[in-house]
């Protein structure tokens, strides 16, 4: 096993620290939603209907979608470094626009702006991996990735406290406070891991079919994003269920929403802990696995007739679980397939399980309807669980089948 490189807190000569990679990404998680519960005072303020307001999330991930493809390559071509800090920098100006802002459409106008933010997490992924082997990669991820998994659970609950107390810009100015903040952390630890492709941009993306042509990427991409499908159903439906199924109040609801990103810290623990021992594909496998099983589960205790708020949600730990498994191992591999080429492999991965995980949102909330209860929800969930496991039993069989072409 490789040893990992020197690193020196606060010295942009060496790799940064681990505490910087989790606040870069952390940032990136907050920035997503920390303003939801300000949403009604701000079509108030702005005089206009909640559904336009409602774009600001909308808008913000196709804009975080796309960012993906591009940062990438960019990163790749200039380094991990000048690429952080300037999408920091942007991201300050785009959230310093958006308290300024004086109607709703030059509020939307920024609020995509602040997408830019995505390269906190596409970038620490790709750092991780510039860093150390595939093994230790997925190790080291499950522990950046800890911070994603903590900052939606308190991340709505603090803005709705500073709504409460200061109004909806308090939002925007703790965004701006800590984007500062950050910035001055990555200029000040941030040392260069990447090596510069020295190709244009335009041969950069020319780079894109030596990718899209690996299986192995495409099966690490696709256990990815069909595990954490589960998950984005889940957001997408579980409003519908803990409300119009289960009679959950607001506050309740609440309570309960939060209980796969418990799993999901779990599962990055123990990817923390375990990865490097058993390896990438194994921990995928064992992810997808209990993500199924958990589904699985409340599918029979509903079909029993024994199904509750606490079941569907207390068997959701389960879901966070085995994404907090899956999704940092098989980022980890799929950064490994071309390491050479690991920004854009980050970029493009996070494009498509962000992407596909906001039609399977929104497929959740269209089929769910009055009387149908949550199986329409839990049966979506079952679907993508399953393709997460064929996914990365279509990776195990071909590593097979190149070790036994190389033995030969």
């Amino acid at each position: 096993m490789e040893p990992r490189p020197e690193v020196r807190f606060l010295d942009r000569t060496t790799p940064p620290h681990i505490v910087t990679l989790v606040l870069l990404s952390g940032l990136s998680a907050l920035a997503m939603n920390i303003f939801l519960p300000s949403l009604p005072k701000m079509a108030q303020w702005f005089e206009t209907e909640y559904r336009l307001m409602q774009l600001s999330v909308a808008l913000y991930l196709a804009v975080n979608a796309a960012l993906q493809i591009v940062i990438g390559p960019i990163a790749d071509m200039l380094g991990r470094r000048p690429v952080l800090i300037g999408g920091m920098a942007l991201f300050c100006l785009a959230t310093l626009g958006c308290l300024l802002a004086p109607n709703v459409e030059t509020f939307l106008f920024f609020r995509m702006m602040q997408a830019v933010i995505t390269v906190g997490m596409v970038l620490t992924r790709a750092v991780v991996r510039d860093m150390v082997p595939q093994d230790q990669a997925a190790s080291m991820i499950g522990y950046v990735t800890m911070g994603m998994a903590v900052v939606p659970m308190i991340g709505p609950a603090i803005g709705g406290v500073l709504d409460e107390i200061f109004g909806w810009q308090a939002n925007f100015w703790m965004l701006l406070v800590l984007g500062l903040a950050t910035l001055w952390l990555a200029w000040s630890d941030l040392g260069e891991t990447g090596r510069k492709s020295g190709l244009s941009l335009g041969r950069q993306f020319l780079e894109y079919p030596e990718l899209l042509a690996a299986p192995r990427f495409w099966g690490y991409a696709l256990a990815c994003a069909f595990s954490s499908g589960a998950f984005f159903s889940y957001l997408g439906g579980a409003p519908f269920v803990g409300t119009e199924v289960f009679g959950l109040d607001a506050s309740e609801l609440g309570f309960y929403f939060g209980a796969p990103a418990v799993g999901y810290f779990l599962g990055n623990y123990i990817s923390g802990r375990f990865s490097a021992r058993h390896g990438v594909n194994r921990m995928v496998l064992w992810g997808s696995l209990i993500n199924a099983a958990g589904i699985a589960l409340s599918l029979v205790v509903f079909a029993a007739g024994f199904g509750t708020a606490l079941t569907f949600f207390g068997f959701m730990t389960l879901v966070g679980l085995g994404n907090g498994m899956t999704i940092p191992n098989a980022t980890a591999g799929m950064l490994s397939v071309r390491p050479h080429l690991a920004g854009t492999a980050s970029g493009l991965g996070g494009a498509i399980m962000i992407g596909g995980g906001a039609a399977l949102s929104a497929l959740a909330g269209t089929l769910l309807q009055p009387g149908t209860g949550a199986w329409p929800l839990l049966w979506l969930m079952q679907a993508t669980a399953i393709g997460a496991i064929c996914a990365i039993c279509f990776v195990i069989w071909r590593a097979r089948q190149l070790r036994g072409l190389d033995a030969a």
